[in-house]
């Protein structure tokens, strides 16, 4: 293979429009004549500020009083957890290696800051040895 027949292909393009020059009128109007296919559509409002209309069911959530909120672990959770972790000598960060969790995790649980997970309570009471569980009485905050 001491000569290699190589072949030279060269192709020349030329970039097709931007979004915005495919989206003239001009360019609609070119691509009509050449008979390519062209789908328009009208949008729904465009160009208005329609978007800040009140409708039927805006009203109906204004009228909505109900406060949701997330249910949150009670202090008398958050310092069993304290007083088990102290009485073992467990910092916050010992345990939530213990666990396999976050030491920010420990910390909103003993601040009663937590969403409670049954999983991590569970994790927790047996790093521990305390029953968290029986004193979870839920909030609502």
């Amino acid at each position: 293979m001491a000569e290699s027949d190589w072949d030279t292909v060269t192709v020349l393009r030329k970039k097709g429009p931007t979004a915005a020059q495919a989206k003239s009128k001009q360019a609609i109007l070119a691509a009509q004549r050449r008979g390519e296919d062209v789908e328009t559509s009208k949008k729904w409002a465009a160009g208005q500020n329609k978007q800040h209309s009140i409708t039927k069911n805006t009203a109906k959530l204004d009228r909505e009083t109900e406060e949701l909120h997330h249910d949150r672990v009670t202090l008398e959770v958050g310092k069993v957890i304290q007083q088990g972790r102290q009485s073992k000598g467990l910092t916050q960060k010992d345990l939530a290696t213990k666990i396999n969790e976050k030491p920010q995790v420990i910390a909103d649980y003993e601040s009663g800051r937590a969403i409670p997970n049954n999983q991590v309570l569970g994790k927790i009471e047996r790093a521990i040895d305390v029953r968290t569980r029986s004193a979870c009485v839920l909030r609502a905050q």
